[in-house]
């Protein structure tokens, strides 16, 4: 079976809406590392990870181990019963969590697990209204895309009333027209007027991602979050951080709240948790897990499969310094994007980011002062890219944003072969 075959019957068989990279999508069939192949035999180096999801590596042994005993001795059961993959799980995420953070509630994804947090913020407060970031993003369902404020991932006319929407700490273009430091981050202390003016002036949190995924690797300013859990919690609300990209070693920090020095009162987590396998988990402050008192199950969350893969994970991380890796290898990858500004300085308007989660995002002229997005430089580096293997990532409100998150097993060398074929690309693309 050759590549066009499998593209023919997606076309056929699939939603329109589900989307693919590039003008003719890659169709991957195996990969082991960094590296992945295609049905064709073409080979690429994978600095998109699954959509930061790749956490150790693609077909990691470890993983592949402890999901193949798992799967011999017991593949599913529910949360009707306590297991010990499960168990295991919620007390390693009880001891590398930060502050109060102890009990969890496992479910199959991100989406899920931000359902969860908020409702538990608002049956441990009593409120309803909720506060989210602009250029968010929190899922598919009903009131995941309500939290989402991105047009592109919002497919519903009708949205659930009691989510806010606050600016975005985008600095870059940022919402207030102002400069960073000298703004004195007036998009978080904007966080009180909103609530003053938009809510019933109790609110039962904010849920946030520490460094905005989809909506282009927009970084906050250091001191962003520490006000704005501060205003949050004035008002009555739990701060909940949505780890679902930032977490599990990706920033250089375990989790990418700690680049902040807050202790969230909830955290949501996905993706990287599982190395692929499907696991979502919210964990809370015993007060506020204990604050529901209903019955509730996950068919699919905690199954033992997926939790052994996350239990094989975390030791991975831990026993191999790969959170330390992430920030030294992260380092060099910002220094090479970087140098790449300064060679391209038309195209690349902003280099931002913390370890391996880096970001260009393009535009039609820095250089002479004009920032308006340029999605189709994206398309372009794509297609340049994948000539010269490498896959990469996008992102951003506008589609401009390219999003680099390879798996934290990442050596030097292959993060100076990531900068050295996007120079080429954007050398190529300059000359065409």
């Amino acid at each position: 079976m050759d590549s066009k075959s499998v593209r023919d019957r997606h076309a056929e068989y699939l939603f329109p809406s589900v989307s693919n990279y590039y003008e003719e999508p890659v169709v991957l069939a195996e990969g082991e590392g960094l590296r992945v192949r295609d049905v064709d035999g073409r080979e690429y180096l994978d600095a998109f990870g699954g959509i930061l999801t790749v956490s150790v590596g693609h077909a990691d042994e470890d993983v592949n181990e402890a999901v193949t005993a798992q799967v011999r001795r017991l593949g599913h059961v529910s949360t009707l019963y306590p297991t010990v993959p499960m168990v295991d799980l919620a007390e390693k995420l009880a001891r590398i969590t930060p502050g109060a953070l102890k009990k969890s509630f496992f479910v199959a994804s991100g989406t899920e697990a931000d359902e969860t947090a908020v409702m538990m913020a608002q049956t441990s407060t009593g409120s309803s209204e909720l506060v989210a970031l602009r250029h968010g993003y929190s899922g598919r369902s009903a009131l995941a895309q309500s939290l989402t404020a991105h047009n592109g991932y919002r497919g519903l006319p009708t949205q659930i009333a009691s989510i806010k929407h606050a600016p975005a700490p985008y600095c870059y273009r940022c919402p207030l027209k102002l400069s960073y430091p000298s703004c004195g981050v007036a998009c978080a202390k904007d966080l009180e007027e909103l609530i003053q003016t938009t809510t019933t002036g109790r609110v039962a949190g904010m849920l946030a991602e520490p460094i905005q995924g989809v909506g282009g690797f927009i970084t906050p300013p250091r001191e962003y979050f520490e006000i704005a859990a501060e205003i949050v919690r004035r008002y009555g609300g739990v701060f909940i951080s949505d780890e679902v990209q930032t977490g599990f070693g990706r920033t250089g920090k375990m989790w990418g709240i700690e680049q902040y020095g807050v202790e969230p009162d909830m955290m949501t987590m996905a993706k990287g948790i599982a190395n692929g396998f499907p696991l979502g988990a919210v964990i809370a402050t015993p007060a506020i897990a204990d604050s529901f008192t209903k019955q509730t199950i996950s068919t699919f969350g905690g199954n033992p499969v997926s939790c052994a893969a996350a239990n094989a994970v975390l030791d991975k991380i831990d026993r191999d310094g790969l959170t330390e890796n992430a920030g030294r290898r992260g380092d060099e990858l910002r220094a090479g994007l970087d140098e790449l500004k300064a060679r391209h300085p038309k195209v690349i308007g902003d280099v931002r980011g913390m370890g391996l989660m880096q970001a260009l995002e393009l535009v039609v002229d820095e250089a002479g002062g004009d920032r308006t997005p340029a999605p189709a430089a994206v398309a372009k580096l794509f297609e340049e890219t994948k000539k010269r293997g490498l896959l990469i990532g996008k992102g951003g409100l506008y589609g401009n944003v390219v999003r680099i998150s390879p798996p934290l097993t990442i050596g030097k060398d292959e993060v100076a072969e990531i900068v050295s074929v996007l120079g080429e690309s954007f050398s190529a693309m300059e000359s065409a």
